[in-house]
């Protein structure tokens, strides 16, 4: 009997664990046996690695081979284990040294020739193999710039099977990441585009300061689209610790490019509204992959034409906007990503949608109902609303507004006052701070908080709102330049949750 043993990696949504891989040669008919809750991928690994073992100049023993997959009960899945499973069975057969083989983990799907592709989640597995402790990962070539994104750990690349078993046994030496990582360089339109909405581009840029959610309404043709893709523009750069948790996502969704993996900039996602449930949140057989909540993290959800949109796709927003996350179970387990969004909802104000409000041939039913599947609940979730009314002349004014950095400099000088007074509390946004800690911990005068209440008695506010309410009234607070909210901003914060349905 002989042993052999080898380290890889579990990603389970943005989480990962050490998967520690042990092959036994002992005596009976010869085959392949892959024990620990393998999925078909994984199984299927079993020709795959014998094959590459076997055209990289090894041999595969003639003889009985066990491979086991610890923890036992943890689902396994995909292909990532495939360079793994090959190197335990050299290290049982002898046909490697154990030095370096048991201070590294080892990620790479096997071609039949050796060769090592790329796989998804190569990221989150190196975060997560340098929170357990671990120095060194081995990772396919084409993997190599996306691993080299985190720091404090060692990052090597190999091509194919033979190269890292050459360098076990000192034959040779592995790729390094390139010396500094590539950040995105994406370019989004100029907010000195956009004529007239006075009043909506103030709104946009309190919901840029805050990170709130904001509804548009009004006519077609009015900017609610034009408006919506400038706000990622005024918003700051991300941080290093924001840009690797975005990039985590994307990873998993295989959506990285080789060429400039790391998302420096807040994403903008924009799913058709034809979108379904799984597609909005995230799903799929096995372990469930991330939606478009996720991807947008950190970054803007933009969903036109909302109104048109299923409201089960709807309502399965309220998780996320409410708790920042998404945890989504399926047959292999539970996957959590992380889901803090800006939301940005757009919708005509009826099915006809004509120019001027007075030309609609709607029922009045027909306009309930077409508004109607937006609910309370979800409506309550939102802070900003505005109703976008056309200007007369606005689409041919001579009129230059201000730029996407002119509003960039206050959003990011507003985002800098609040990081620094939650700062000791760890939050860095207005909209992050929870309400017992705005009613409790930094409570308003009672002056201040009068039209709250009023709101509150006659029935037009709920508890949440306050809260939201609160929020925007200190993003306006910060924008002001002030130190704390007065009865002025707190109203303004108020109106505007009354102006968004026509």
């Amino acid at each position: 009997m002989a042993l052999g043993r080898a380290f890889s990696v579990a990603v389970s949504g943005v989480d990962g664990q050490v998967v520690e891989i042990e092959a036994d040669i002992g005596r009976g008919l010869p085959g392949v046996h892959l024990v620990g809750l393998p999925d078909t991928a994984l199984n299927e690994s079993r020709d795959r690695v014998k094959a590459a073992v076997t055209n990289s100049g090894g041999s595969w023993p003639d003889s009985r081979v066990i491979l086991a997959l610890s923890p036992a009960t943890l689902p396994k899945v995909g292909s990532v284990y495939d360079l793994a499973l090959a190197l335990s069975v050299l290290d049982a057969d002898k046909q490697i040294p154990r030095r370096s083989l048991l201070k590294s983990i080892f990620v790479g799907e096997l071609a039949l020739d050796g060769r090592l592709r790329a796989v998804r989640g190569v990221l989150p597995a190196v975060l997560a193999i340098k929170r357990a402790g671990w120095g060194r990962i081995v990772v396919p070539v084409a993997s190599l710039t996306e691993a080299g994104l985190v720091e404090g750990i060692e990052v090597l690349g190999a091509e194919s099977l033979a190269e890292v078993v050459k360098w076990l046994r000192g034959e040779t030496m592995l790729a390094s990441p390139p010396p500094s990582s590539l950040r995105d360089d994406v370019s989004y339109p100029d907010m000195c585009e956009v004529v007239g909405q006075s009043e909506a581009r103030w709104a946009l840029e309190v919901a840029a300061a805050g990170a709130h959610h904001i509804m548009l309404t009004g006519p077609p043709g009015i900017g609610k689209t034009m408006l919506a893709q400038r706000l990622p523009g005024i918003l700051p750069p991300l941080t290093e610790a924001e840009a690797l948790e975005v990039t985590a996502i994307h990873s998993v969704a295989g959506m990285l490019t080789g060429d400039r993996p790391l998302i420096s900039s807040p994403p903008f996602i924009a799913p058709h509204h034809s979108t379904t449930v799984s597609a909005m949140v995230g799903g799929g057989t096995g372990m469930a992959k991330p939606g478009a909540v996720s991807r947008a993290h950190r970054g803007v959800l933009f969903l036109d034409e909302c109104a048109e949109m299923g409201p089960k796709v709807l309502e399965a927003l309220r998780t996320p906007l409410e708790d920042g996350e998404i945890r989504i179970a399926r047959r292999d387990g539970v996957a959590r990503y992380p889901a803090r969004f800006q939301l940005i909802l757009a919708a005509n104000p009826c099915p006809c949608a004509p120019a001027r409000n007075a030309d609609c041939v709607c029922a009045p039913t027909a306009r309930r109902k077409y508004l109607g599947k937006l609910s309370g609940p979800l409506l309550d979730r939102v802070d900003l609303r505005i109703a976008m009314v056309s200007a007369a002349t606005g689409a041919l004014s001579d009129e230059i507004g201000e730029t996407t950095e002119q509003v960039r400099a206050r959003v990011t000088g507003a985002r800098e006052a609040a990081v620094e007074r939650w700062r000791e509390y760890g939050w860095t946004t207005n909209a992050e701070v929870p309400g017992p800690a705005l009613r409790q911990r930094f409570r308003l005068s009672r002056d201040t908080l009068r039209p709250l209440e009023r709101a509150l008695q006659n029935g037009s506010l709920t508890a949440r709102g306050a809260d939201r309410a609160l929020r925007v009234s200190w993003t306006l607070c910060d924008l002001a330049g002030g130190d704390t909210p007065g009865i002025d901003e707190v109203g303004a914060a108020l109106d505007f949750r009354d102006k968004g349905m026509m």
